[in-house]
């Protein structure tokens, strides 16, 4: 059985940071890209961060030098650091991961408010 257990989010006030992370299970996390997607009220779910399963990332413009992905294979975990928070970027944060087949995460809430 796959699961992908996202935690870390939670109501931050503009210009904080969260910690999101997905911790997978059921799968051979290694060779799995794996991926942030969010999803704000009335929009469709889009791409934040990916992180292949060689270690290169790539980025949102929004998300550019304000999130980093990474991953630990030895603890079959992805993390999203998120610094320089914005209101904007409320929304539910999915953890994604994909080869041949694809899974998602039941999503986190991130809510960025003052």
């Amino acid at each position: 059985q796959v699961q992908l257990v996202e935690s870390g989010g939670g109501l931050v006030q503009p210009g904080g940071s969260l910690r999101l992370s997905c911790a997978a299970s059921g799968i051979i996390f290694r060779s799995y890209a794996m991926g942030w997607y969010r999803q704000a009220p009335g929009n469709q779910r889009e791409l934040v961060a990916v992180i292949t399963r060689y270690g290169s990332t790539s980025y949102a413009d929004s998300a550019k030098g304000r999130f980093t992905i990474s991953r630990d294979n030895g603890k079959n975990t992805v993390h999203l650091q998120m610094n320089s928070l914005k209101p904007e970027d409320t929304a539910v944060y999915y953890c994604n991961a994909r080869n041949i087949f694809e899974y998602w995460g039941q999503g986190t809430q991130v809510t960025v408010s003052s």
